[in-house]
């Protein structure tokens, strides 16, 4: 029990190094050790070794218990690990778990973040007795596959069944709109969460509202906003409004979010990154420079952009300008085949979501040799065709690769589901269900 509670400090401490040195230590293990591991590597983005423990743990004849397999399904969900987590399933029906609201909702989390909405829907289904975290659970499956009117329908069921609405129910339902662009209903709703269920709006919800308003382009609202907070901005919120103002190029007010990111946490490379792609996108290059060299100096490394594929239960990674694949060759030969049928259909390399100085030719080449458009190009000659393609990314997609995959989508026929950092995107017949909202 002592070396259980040393992994968890360690753990909730950030230092998942420790956490292994003394979980390895151990003569011992039950099954609170292994768990606490397992939910050590997923919160720290390590999806492959929380799976490993699993399968370790069950070699070690030590059964998982509810606690163990949610924090399996949460490994899989961040992971975008389909196959393991049906498999993960089949180890709950079997083991009597599948009635638990809890495990239910993980479950809901899980297909709903691996791309299967449908299994989310048929799970909540099947659960005999739902509580708020079920609900919310699928609320927010609908909202990060841009769902909006299903999210919305499902908490008036919610609220027809007398279920004690919370402050996440409300996260969820903004969180909605943001992915559907429902302004104006995501003002009714923020408004309500205290004048109707009498809830104080928190620091989550201000979130999320500035970031709806800012996705619209209404940065001065959203600016207001912050001001008459009963509470302090946190990162979050200023995030928030720095990434607005480098998708709409609004200098003065970006520089604004970001010296207050960098006074609550200095080392926060995301306002880093956009800070200096809003530098570029506004022509101040050597501002642009000067931030990437600071950025260097205090080592704070930016997360490189990846994008996976699925292909016969094995998963194939992507980084930009990859030639690490064995099939390189044939990818890049796709790859040439699609440009040509995309620029026959009108499409123009937008060469403005390239934020380093470079000649033009080269931006076009870099741009055709994203991640995600190489991920792409191997599932199209790894998989049958008319066969849909689903595709994970670390990073929010970028303006040109979803021009590109909409364009990709009509020319091969198929459905491409796109996983970014922020939400779904399903592409079909030259469109996205973001709307080319996102």
């Amino acid at each position: 029990m002592v070396g259980s509670c040393l992994v968890d400090m360690y753990i909730k401490c950030g230092s998942i190094d420790d956490a292994c040195r003394v979980f390895n230590s151990m003569k011992n293990r039950n099954v609170i050790s292994w768990s606490t591991m397992i939910a050590g590597y997923t919160k720290f983005g390590r999806g492959d070794k929380a799976l490993e423990s699993l399968q370790q743990m069950q070699q070690a004849s030590i059964k998982p218990d509810t606690i163990t397999l949610m924090a399996a399904l949460n490994a899989c969900a961040a992971a975008a690990a389909l196959h393991e987590g049906r498999f993960i399933h089949g180890q709950i029906i079997h083991s009597g778990f599948e009635s638990d609201v809890f495990v239910g909702s993980s479950l809901i989390d899980m297909y709903a973040k691996c791309g299967s909405i449908i299994d989310s829907c048929r799970v909540f289904n099947n659960i005999p007795m739902h509580n708020v975290v079920s609900w919310n659970a699928m609320i927010m499956g609908y909202a990060i596959h841009g769902l909006g009117s299903d999210a919305l329908r499902l908490f008036e069921q919610m609220c027809q069944k007398g279920v004690e609405i919370d402050n996440a129910t409300f996260v969820c339902l903004l969180s909605a709109c943001s992915h559907a662009g429902l302004v104006d209903l995501a003002h009714y709703l923020f408004e309500s969460i205290s004048s109707v269920y009498g809830i104080l709006a928190r620091i989550e919800h201000h979130s999320c509202m500035i970031d709806i308003l800012g996705r619209v382009g209404h940065l001065h609202e959203a600016d207001k906003l912050i001001k008459t907070m009963w509470c302090q901005p946190d990162v979050s919120v200023w995030m928030a409004l720095l990434g607005a103002c480098r998708i709409y190029g609004i200098l003065q007010l970006g520089e604004l979010a970001a010296k207050q990111i960098f006074k609550l946490d200095p080392e926060n490379v995301g306002a880093y990154v956009l800070l200096s792609n809003l530098y570029a996108t506004t022509g101040k290059w050597d501002n642009s420079r000067m931030l990437q060299q600071m950025r260097k100096r205090r080592h704070v490394h930016k997360q490189p952009g990846q994008t996976w594929i699925e292909v016969n239960n094995q998963v194939h990674t992507f980084l930009v300008n990859d030639r690490e694949h064995p099939q390189i060759m044939e990818i890049e030969e796709e790859l040439k085949r699609l440009s040509e049928e995309m620029i026959k259909a009108g499409y123009v390399p937008n060469t403005r979501f390239l934020v380093r100085e470079m000649e033009e030719e080269l931006k076009q080449f870099s741009l055709c040799h994203h991640s995600e458009k190489l991920a792409i190009a191997f599932g199209l000659i790894s998989t049958p065709d008319g066969s849909p393609l689903s595709i994970f990314k670390n990073l929010r997609v970028c303006g040109d690769c979803h021009e590109a995959t909409k364009l990709i989508s009509r020319i091969v026929g198929r459905s491409i589901v796109v996983r970014d950092a922020n939400r779904f995107h399903h592409f079909q017949q030259g469109a996205c269900s973001c709307r080319d909202y996102w």
